[in-house]
Formats: C-alpha cells, structure tokens, sequence
C-alpha cells in the first residue's frame, strides 16, 4: 500500500496513524559526494515518493537512530527535540512521530496553499511538489522562553533543514529551504500550542524531467 502521507492520494483518510516502512541503513551518494551536489531545486516532478523515500527522508530529518536514550539523527540544544516535523500533501497534513517511525494524521485536505506563502507574497512553484515539510520550533520545551530559548529552537530547525537537504542531494530528491510561508494559518490550521513557531518548510519531490 502507498504511504498515504505522500503524494499518493489513497487512504490517508482511512486511518488516523500510517506506519512507515524501516528507514534504510545504506544507499546514496558518499557525504563528500553529496555536499557537491547539493543545490536548491524549484521544479518537481508530480509523482509521489516512494513508501522507502519518505521514510528515509523523515528519519533523516529526526528519526531516532539511538535507541537505547531516544535520541534523533538531526542535533538538538540540551537533547530537547523542540523541532516537530509536519507532512503537508494535497491529501492532508501529518505530524512525524519519531518513537515508531510513524505519522500521525493532523487534518485532512489540501492546505499547500498556505505553505507556498501569504497573502503579501507566494510562490506556485511549491504546489508542484507532492509534499512539504514544515518545521516548528516549540521554545517553550526549555521550560521558559526567552531570547536565547528562540535563538536554539530556530537554529536546530537550520539544521534539521540541512538534513533534509543533505538527503534529498544523496539520494537524487529535489528541495529547497523555505522561511516564505502563511505562519498564522499554519499555526491556527494545525492548533499549535502558544509560543509554537512555524520556523522553516521544504518542498519536496523528485526533479522534474
């Protein structure tokens, strides 16, 4: 069965979590190797990603990789994990739940639109791909926001982007790191809890030919 969190359009309405298949161990290009070749991409085939692409590419954002204390693949300040990744298809929305490798579904329906930007400024472009990536940085997991609780959650959602983008480059996916984006309707569409901050997103998909 087709992951339904990708851009697949069966049966994400028929169940509210979607087990991923095991996240692969080897594949892609050397570290070397991908750092040239990343780059950023705006067009992207419509075809949806494969069950093995989407889970590989999610446990490359925050998969747990050690077990034995529950911590992800993407560095965290103080192991905090305050970044939640969400799956945006023209299907519906999904949250990423590493312990299980498995999604959540958050709403249905086809809300790309407020990915893609705002009123004030949007680019099309990003409903071509099958499915984006929204980072949010929850602050308030440090026990109290400040400043310098802001600062780390935005910077370790910098860096699970470039996990994304690492990936993507390693294994011939096309992406590109996005602050453009309807940050209040994102915010009221998936009922983020106060101080929660849309921080980043990325289209993702493969390129188009």
């Amino acid at each position: 069965m087709a992951i339904a969190a990708s851009a697949s359009s069966a049966s994400m309405q028929a169940q509210d979590d979607i087990q991923l298949v095991p996240p692969a161990r080897q594949g892609g290009l050397s570290i070397i190797e991908t750092i040239w070749n990343r780059h950023s991409d705006r067009e992207f085939s419509s075809k949806a990603l494969s069950d093995q692409d989407l889970s590989n590419l999610l446990f490359a954002a925050s998969g747990i990789s050690r077990e034995e204390d529950g911590k992800i693949t993407s560095p965290s300040a103080m192991n905090t994990q305050e970044i939640d990744v969400y799956v945006f298809t023209k299907d519906g929305v999904c949250r990423y739940i590493p312990k299980g490798h498995k999604l959540q579904k958050v709403v249905d329906g086809n809300h790309l639109s407020l990915v893609a930007g705002n009123k004030t400024f949007s680019q099309d472009f990003v409903l071509d791909a099958p499915l984006s990536i929204v980072l949010v940085a929850n602050p308030q997991k440090f026990g109290v926001v400040t400043d310098l609780s802001k600062t780390m959650a935005i910077a370790d959602a910098g860096i699970m982007s470039e996990n994304i983008c690492l990936f993507c480059a390693g294994v011939g996916l096309a992406t590109v790191p996005r602050a453009t984006m309807d940050k209040e309707g994102i915010t009221k569409l998936l009922k983020l809890e106060q101080g929660a901050m849309p921080v980043l997103n990325l289209p993702v998909g493969y390129p188009k030919e």
